[in-house]
Protein backbone atom coordinates (compact mmCIF):
# COMPACT_ATOMS: atom_id res chain seq x y z
CA UNK A 1 0.00 0.00 0.00
CA UNK A 2 1.08 3.66 -0.90
CA UNK A 3 1.77 5.42 2.44
CA UNK A 4 3.53 8.06 4.40
CA UNK A 5 5.97 7.96 7.38
CA UNK A 6 7.69 10.33 9.73
CA UNK A 7 11.44 9.05 8.77
CA UNK A 8 13.57 11.62 10.42
CA UNK A 9 11.50 14.27 12.55
CA UNK A 10 12.81 17.50 11.70
CA UNK A 11 11.52 21.29 10.74
CA UNK A 12 8.71 20.48 7.91
CA UNK A 13 10.93 22.08 5.40
CA UNK A 14 13.66 19.72 5.43
CA UNK A 15 10.86 16.86 4.29
CA UNK A 16 10.36 14.88 7.23
CA UNK A 17 7.77 13.03 5.84
CA UNK A 18 8.73 10.40 3.18
CA UNK A 19 6.65 8.76 0.47
CA UNK A 20 6.78 4.88 0.86
CA UNK A 21 5.57 1.56 -0.04
CA UNK A 22 4.65 -0.37 2.94
CA UNK A 23 2.64 -4.27 3.16
CA UNK A 24 -1.04 -4.12 3.52
CA UNK A 25 -1.38 -4.46 7.74
CA UNK A 26 -3.56 -7.61 8.52
CA UNK A 27 -5.59 -7.28 11.67
CA UNK A 28 -4.91 -9.23 15.15
CA UNK A 29 -7.27 -10.09 17.49
CA UNK A 30 -10.03 -7.96 18.31
CA UNK A 31 -9.03 -5.88 15.51
CA UNK A 32 -10.40 -4.64 12.09
CA UNK A 33 -8.21 -3.27 9.20
CA UNK A 34 -10.52 -0.18 6.83
CA UNK A 35 -9.40 0.87 2.94
CA UNK A 36 -9.06 4.65 4.33
CA UNK A 37 -11.25 6.91 2.14
CA UNK A 38 -10.13 10.08 4.43
CA UNK A 39 -7.70 10.83 6.48
CA UNK A 40 -8.11 14.79 8.57
CA UNK A 41 -4.70 16.58 9.07
CA UNK A 42 -4.41 17.39 12.69
CA UNK A 43 -1.59 20.07 14.36
CA UNK A 44 -0.68 16.57 16.35
CA UNK A 45 0.61 15.03 13.08
CA UNK A 46 3.18 18.51 12.46
CA UNK A 47 4.23 18.50 15.89
CA UNK A 48 4.95 14.31 15.36
CA UNK A 49 6.56 15.11 12.32
CA UNK A 50 8.52 18.25 13.68
CA UNK A 51 9.89 16.76 16.44
CA UNK A 52 7.94 18.45 19.25
CA UNK A 53 6.33 15.07 20.30
CA UNK A 54 9.14 12.35 20.97
CA UNK A 55 8.83 10.03 18.49
CA UNK A 56 7.66 6.45 19.76
CA UNK A 57 8.71 4.24 17.27
CA UNK A 58 10.72 4.29 14.19
CA UNK A 59 9.09 5.66 10.60
CA UNK A 60 5.75 5.91 11.95
CA UNK A 61 2.49 6.32 9.59
CA UNK A 62 0.94 9.56 11.01
CA UNK A 63 -3.03 10.44 10.78
CA UNK A 64 -5.30 9.72 13.82
CA UNK A 65 -8.55 11.16 11.85
CA UNK A 66 -9.52 8.05 9.89
CA UNK A 67 -12.49 7.39 8.23
CA UNK A 68 -13.05 3.98 6.18
CA UNK A 69 -14.16 0.90 5.51
CA UNK A 70 -14.05 -2.10 7.04
CA UNK A 71 -12.24 -4.81 4.89
CA UNK A 72 -10.44 -7.46 6.89
CA UNK A 73 -11.43 -8.65 10.31
CA UNK A 74 -9.24 -10.19 13.01
CA UNK A 75 -9.47 -12.86 15.07
CA UNK A 76 -12.42 -13.00 17.94
CA UNK A 77 -13.84 -9.28 16.33
CA UNK A 78 -17.41 -8.98 16.18
CA UNK A 79 -18.28 -5.28 16.58
CA UNK A 80 -18.08 -4.75 12.71
CA UNK A 81 -18.82 -6.52 9.68
CA UNK A 82 -17.35 -6.06 6.20
CA UNK A 83 -18.20 -3.07 4.78
CA UNK A 84 -19.14 -1.11 7.38
CA UNK A 85 -18.05 2.60 7.54
CA UNK A 86 -16.02 3.68 10.89
CA UNK A 87 -14.05 6.13 12.08
CA UNK A 88 -10.16 5.91 13.61
CA UNK A 89 -9.50 8.65 16.54
CA UNK A 90 -6.37 9.55 18.60
CA UNK A 91 -7.15 7.46 21.70
CA UNK A 92 -6.16 3.63 20.53
CA UNK A 93 -6.04 1.96 23.85
CA UNK A 94 -5.75 1.84 27.25
CA UNK A 95 -5.63 -0.81 30.37
CA UNK A 96 -9.08 -0.60 31.66
CA UNK A 97 -7.65 -1.67 34.94
CA UNK A 98 -6.55 1.89 36.48
CA UNK A 99 -8.15 4.65 38.61
CA UNK A 100 -8.09 6.53 35.83
CA UNK A 101 -9.71 4.23 33.39
CA UNK A 102 -12.64 2.96 36.25
CA UNK A 103 -13.33 6.24 37.35
CA UNK A 104 -14.50 7.09 33.43
CA UNK A 105 -11.12 9.10 32.79
CA UNK A 106 -9.40 6.80 29.87
CA UNK A 107 -7.79 9.80 29.05
CA UNK A 108 -5.44 10.12 31.71
CA UNK A 109 -4.14 6.30 31.84
CA UNK A 110 -0.78 5.89 31.92
CA UNK A 111 -0.87 2.98 29.71
CA UNK A 112 -2.94 4.90 27.03
CA UNK A 113 -1.52 4.34 23.32
CA UNK A 114 -2.15 6.54 20.55
CA UNK A 115 -2.87 6.47 16.68
CA UNK A 116 -0.44 7.63 14.19
CA UNK A 117 2.32 7.61 17.49
CA UNK A 118 2.33 4.53 18.73
CA UNK A 119 0.98 2.52 16.07
CA UNK A 120 0.66 3.07 12.30
CA UNK A 121 -2.25 5.86 11.40
CA UNK A 122 -4.07 6.78 8.32
CA UNK A 123 -1.86 8.58 5.82
CA UNK A 124 -1.71 5.00 4.36
CA UNK A 125 -4.11 3.23 2.12
CA UNK A 126 -5.14 0.64 4.89
CA UNK A 127 -4.97 1.05 8.80
CA UNK A 128 -6.03 -1.35 12.00
CA UNK A 129 -7.40 -0.57 14.85
CA UNK A 130 -8.58 -2.10 17.98
CA UNK A 131 -12.43 -2.65 17.59
CA UNK A 132 -13.09 -1.31 20.65
CA UNK A 133 -11.47 1.86 20.29
CA UNK A 134 -12.85 2.98 16.63
CA UNK A 135 -16.44 4.67 15.89
CA UNK A 136 -19.73 3.95 13.71
CA UNK A 137 -20.85 7.31 12.10
CA UNK A 138 -23.74 9.14 11.40
CA UNK A 139 -24.77 8.55 8.44
CA UNK A 140 -25.23 12.70 7.68
CA UNK A 141 -21.92 12.98 7.70
CA UNK A 142 -19.72 12.16 4.38
CA UNK A 143 -16.06 10.82 4.97
CA UNK A 144 -14.34 13.99 4.27
CA UNK A 145 -16.78 16.00 6.41
CA UNK A 146 -16.40 13.28 9.33
CA UNK A 147 -12.39 13.06 9.26
CA UNK A 148 -11.74 16.44 11.15
CA UNK A 149 -14.43 15.47 13.75
CA UNK A 150 -12.75 12.69 14.99
CA UNK A 151 -9.64 14.70 16.85
CA UNK A 152 -10.59 18.24 16.12
CA UNK A 153 -14.08 18.04 16.90
CA UNK A 154 -13.50 15.36 19.38
CA UNK A 155 -10.90 17.32 21.50
CA UNK A 156 -12.07 20.47 20.83
CA UNK A 157 -15.86 19.41 22.51
CA UNK A 158 -13.84 18.20 25.74
CA UNK A 159 -12.24 21.57 25.61
CA UNK A 160 -15.56 22.91 25.41
CA UNK A 161 -16.33 20.71 28.60
CA UNK A 162 -13.45 21.52 30.44
CA UNK A 163 -14.03 25.53 29.64
CA UNK A 164 -17.54 25.12 31.57
CA UNK A 165 -19.53 27.70 29.20
CA UNK A 166 -22.31 28.91 31.32
CA UNK A 167 -26.15 29.05 29.88
CA UNK A 168 -25.97 31.84 27.21
CA UNK A 169 -21.99 32.44 28.39
CA UNK A 170 -19.34 34.34 26.37
CA UNK A 171 -16.64 32.42 25.56
CA UNK A 172 -13.28 33.14 23.64
CA UNK A 173 -11.34 30.82 21.40
CA UNK A 174 -7.62 32.03 20.56
CA UNK A 175 -6.76 30.47 17.10
CA UNK A 176 -9.23 29.70 14.82
CA UNK A 177 -7.66 26.21 12.70
CA UNK A 178 -9.76 22.80 12.77
CA UNK A 179 -10.48 22.33 15.88
CA UNK A 180 -11.56 25.92 16.85
CA UNK A 181 -13.70 26.68 13.94
CA UNK A 182 -15.95 23.28 14.93
CA UNK A 183 -16.01 23.89 18.39
CA UNK A 184 -17.41 27.54 17.74
CA UNK A 185 -20.08 25.99 15.76
CA UNK A 186 -21.57 24.23 18.82
CA UNK A 187 -21.12 26.92 21.40
CA UNK A 188 -22.82 29.35 19.17
CA UNK A 189 -25.62 26.37 18.24
CA UNK A 190 -25.78 25.85 22.38
CA UNK A 191 -26.41 29.83 22.96
CA UNK A 192 -22.79 30.85 23.85
CA UNK A 193 -21.57 34.55 22.65
CA UNK A 194 -18.59 33.80 21.01
CA UNK A 195 -15.30 36.03 20.00
CA UNK A 196 -12.29 34.31 18.35
CA UNK A 197 -8.84 35.94 18.70
CA UNK A 198 -6.86 35.22 15.41
CA UNK A 199 -4.23 37.00 13.72
CA UNK A 200 -5.61 35.17 9.79
CA UNK A 201 -7.68 37.43 8.11
CA UNK A 202 -9.42 34.35 6.30
CA UNK A 203 -9.88 33.05 9.84
CA UNK A 204 -11.79 36.00 11.22
CA UNK A 205 -14.41 36.53 8.02
CA UNK A 206 -14.63 32.21 8.59
CA UNK A 207 -15.40 32.86 12.26
CA UNK A 208 -18.12 35.45 11.43
CA UNK A 209 -19.67 33.24 9.02
CA UNK A 210 -20.39 30.52 11.51
CA UNK A 211 -21.89 33.14 13.91
CA UNK A 212 -18.93 34.75 15.84
CA UNK A 213 -19.87 37.84 17.76
CA UNK A 214 -16.48 39.28 17.10
CA UNK A 215 -13.76 38.20 15.44
CA UNK A 216 -10.19 39.94 15.47
CA UNK A 217 -6.40 40.06 16.17
CA UNK A 218 -7.25 41.43 19.41
CA UNK A 219 -8.45 41.32 22.82
CA UNK A 220 -12.57 40.63 23.17
CA UNK A 221 -14.77 42.90 22.95
CA UNK A 222 -16.17 42.05 26.49
CA UNK A 223 -15.15 40.23 29.63
CA UNK A 224 -15.36 36.64 29.15
CA UNK A 225 -16.83 33.63 31.50
CA UNK A 226 -14.65 31.27 29.44
CA UNK A 227 -12.16 30.97 26.80
CA UNK A 228 -10.24 28.00 25.31
CA UNK A 229 -6.82 28.14 24.16
CA UNK A 230 -5.98 26.33 20.82
CA UNK A 231 -2.88 28.16 19.85
CA UNK A 232 0.33 26.15 20.68
CA UNK A 233 1.71 29.62 22.07
CA UNK A 234 2.47 29.72 25.95
CA UNK A 235 2.84 33.41 26.00
CA UNK A 236 -1.13 33.87 25.54
CA UNK A 237 -1.79 32.08 28.23
CA UNK A 238 -1.88 35.38 30.28
CA UNK A 239 -3.35 37.14 27.69
CA UNK A 240 -6.27 35.19 27.62
CA UNK A 241 -6.33 35.16 31.67
CA UNK A 242 -6.73 38.89 31.62
CA UNK A 243 -9.94 38.48 29.35
CA UNK A 244 -11.66 36.70 31.62
CA UNK A 245 -14.50 37.95 34.16
CA UNK A 246 -14.08 36.87 37.62
CA UNK A 247 -14.74 33.06 37.91
CA UNK A 248 -14.16 32.42 34.45
CA UNK A 249 -12.09 29.61 33.21
CA UNK A 250 -9.32 28.96 30.64
CA UNK A 251 -8.69 25.48 28.92
CA UNK A 252 -5.86 24.92 27.24
CA UNK A 253 -6.67 22.57 24.59
CA UNK A 254 -3.47 21.35 22.71
CA UNK A 255 -0.76 18.61 23.04
CA UNK A 256 2.14 21.00 22.97
CA UNK A 257 2.37 24.17 23.64
CA UNK A 258 5.25 26.74 24.02
CA UNK A 259 6.52 27.83 27.75
CA UNK A 260 4.21 30.00 29.80
CA UNK A 261 5.47 33.09 30.98
CA UNK A 262 5.32 34.17 34.51
CA UNK A 263 1.94 34.60 35.60
CA UNK A 264 0.89 38.06 37.84
CA UNK A 265 -1.66 36.46 40.37
CA UNK A 266 -3.58 39.42 41.08
CA UNK A 267 -3.66 40.44 37.19
CA UNK A 268 -4.75 37.08 36.19
CA UNK A 269 -5.95 34.38 38.65
CA UNK A 270 -6.88 36.06 41.36
CA UNK A 271 -10.47 36.65 41.71
CA UNK A 272 -11.25 32.61 41.27
CA UNK A 273 -9.80 32.29 38.12
CA UNK A 274 -9.73 28.87 36.85
CA UNK A 275 -6.67 27.42 33.60
CA UNK A 276 -7.05 24.11 32.99
CA UNK A 277 -5.61 21.56 30.82
CA UNK A 278 -6.97 19.30 28.19
CA UNK A 279 -5.84 15.86 27.67
CA UNK A 280 -7.14 13.74 24.30
CA UNK A 281 -10.77 12.36 25.01
CA UNK A 282 -12.62 9.74 26.57
CA UNK A 283 -14.37 7.06 24.49
CA UNK A 284 -17.60 8.71 26.07
CA UNK A 285 -16.86 12.33 24.48
CA UNK A 286 -15.94 10.67 21.17
CA UNK A 287 -19.74 9.28 21.23
CA UNK A 288 -21.74 11.89 22.49
CA UNK A 289 -19.48 14.63 20.24
CA UNK A 290 -20.73 12.71 17.00
CA UNK A 291 -24.38 12.43 18.17
CA UNK A 292 -24.26 15.97 19.23
CA UNK A 293 -22.56 17.29 15.34
CA UNK A 294 -25.34 15.01 13.50
CA UNK A 295 -27.87 16.63 15.72
CA UNK A 296 -26.42 20.03 15.47
CA UNK A 297 -25.52 19.72 11.89
CA UNK A 298 -22.01 21.25 12.17
CA UNK A 299 -20.01 20.88 9.41
CA UNK A 300 -16.30 21.80 9.88
CA UNK A 301 -14.65 23.59 6.64
CA UNK A 302 -12.80 21.26 4.67
CA UNK A 303 -10.22 20.96 2.49
CA UNK A 304 -9.96 17.61 0.22
CA UNK A 305 -5.98 16.74 -1.08
CA UNK A 306 -4.57 13.82 -2.53
CA UNK A 307 -2.48 11.85 -0.53
CA UNK A 308 0.12 11.91 -2.48
CA UNK A 309 0.39 15.72 -1.25
CA UNK A 310 0.34 14.95 2.33
CA UNK A 311 3.94 16.61 2.91
CA UNK A 312 3.07 19.76 1.20
CA UNK A 313 -0.19 19.50 3.21
CA UNK A 314 1.98 19.68 6.25
CA UNK A 315 3.82 22.32 4.83
CA UNK A 316 0.66 24.47 4.43
CA UNK A 317 -0.17 23.58 7.63
CA UNK A 318 3.26 24.79 9.64
CA UNK A 319 2.95 28.30 7.53
CA UNK A 320 -0.68 28.85 8.25
CA UNK A 321 -2.28 28.59 5.04
CA UNK A 322 -4.87 26.53 5.57
CA UNK A 323 -8.27 28.01 6.73
CA UNK A 324 -10.59 25.08 8.14
CA UNK A 325 -9.80 21.58 8.41
CA UNK A 326 -7.18 19.82 5.27
CA UNK A 327 -8.57 16.14 4.57
CA UNK A 328 -6.18 13.38 2.91
CA UNK A 329 -8.11 11.54 0.23
CA UNK A 330 -6.18 8.30 -1.52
Amino acid sequence: MRAWVVERPGPVAQGPLQAVTLPDPEPGPGEVRVRVTACGVCRTDLHLAEGDLAPRRPRTVPGHEVVGVVDAIGPGSERFAPGERIGIAWLRGTCGRCRWCRTGRENLCPSAVFTGWDADGGYAEHAVVPEAFAYRLPDALDDVTAAPLLCAGIVGYRALLRAEVPPGGRLGIYGFGASAHVVAQVAVAQGATVHVVTRSAEAQELARELGAASAGSNVPPELLDSAILFAPVGDLVPVALRALDQGGTLAVAGIHLTDVPRLVYADELFREKQLRSVTANTRADGEEFLRLAAALRVRPTVSPRPLTEADRVLADLAGDRITGAAVLVP
